[in-house]
C-alpha cells in the first residue's frame, strides 16, 4: 500500500522528493501518512478534494483485494 501511494503522489508533484509516506499498523488498521511539499499541498489534495478522494478510493480498492482496512491521512 505504501507503496502504491507514494507512485501515485510522485505523479502529481513538482517536487517528488519530498513526498513521504509513513505506515502505522494499528491492531486490524493500516494508517497511511503522506506528507508533501506545501507548494505541491493543492495537487495533491486536488479542488474541492477531489484529487485526494480518488487516491484514497484506490487506496482502498487495492487494501479490499487483501481484505485489510486502511485510511490516507494527508499532512
Amino acid at each position: 500500500m505504501k507503496e502504491l501511494v507514494l507512485d501515485i503522489a510522485k505523479a502529481l508533484v513538482d517536487n517528488p522528493e519530498a513526498v513521504e509516506v509513513e505506515e502505522i499498523k494499528d491492531k486490524d488498521e493500516i494508517i497511511l501518512k503522506l506528507k508533501v511539499s506545501q507548494d505541491d499541498m493543492g495537487k495533491v489534495i486536488g479542488k474541492q478534494g477531489r484529487i485526494a478522494k480518488a487516491i484514497r478510493t484506490v487506496v482502498k480498492s487495492a487494501a479490499n483485494r487483501e481484505n485489510v482496512k486502511v485510511s490516507l491521512e494527508i499532512i
